[in-house]
Order: C-alpha cells, then structure tokens, then sequence
C-alpha cells in the first residue's frame, strides 16, 4: 500500500503521521518524566490552551520527514497529499495562536 503513489495515500498519511508523532511524544517524553496518564494530559492540554500550537507544530515536524521521503523516492502524487495536510494543520495551529 505504501508503495503506490497516489493522493489519497498521500492525505491519509499527512492526516495520521502527526496523530501518531503526537502518541510518540507522549509516551516517550512526557509520561517517563512526569508520570501522568494521557486523559491527564489532554485535561492540562485543555487548561493550557498556548501548549497546543506547540505541540501541534512539533508533531508536525514528522509529516516534514515523510514528505522528504515520497519526494526522493518520486512518489511526487502521494507527496503532494502529504504537503495538503501539512498546509492545513499550518492553518490551523494559525487559527489556534490568533484565537487564544
């Protein structure tokens, strides 16, 4: 599946990798450290509402790398899905740091 190259493999993977870059972050850095649950963590996500543009755009670092990936492999179609998404997250983390 990952070998075709087409736009829809390109929005769904641009949709997924920062959800589960977001998991990643979570279990590798925040819960060793703090040792708090993850329905924990979304309750200081939603107290704290400046964190998350922050973490948003830190996930979104990995859509980065995936992209750069189908580009050098020239799966140019499935890379353009990808780099939808990445413009709407952007305009979304966007929207997020001008509603506060």
């Amino acid at each position: 599946m990952l070998k075709k190259d087409n736009l829809s493999l390109g929005i769904v993977l641009g949709l997924l990798t920062p959800l589960v870059a977001f998991f990643l972050y979570y279990f590798f850095l925040i819960r060793p450290h703090n040792n708090i649950g993850l329905g924990q963590f979304f309750n200081i996500l939603k107290d704290n509402r400046q964190m998350i543009p922050k973490i948003v755009s830190i996930c979104l670092l990995v859509n980065g790398l995936v992209f750069f990936l189908y580009t050098r492999t020239r799966k140019d179609i499935t890379a353009k899905g990808i780099f939808l998404m990445t413009m709407l997250y952007a305009i979304v983390i966007l929207l997020l740091k001008l509603i506060r």
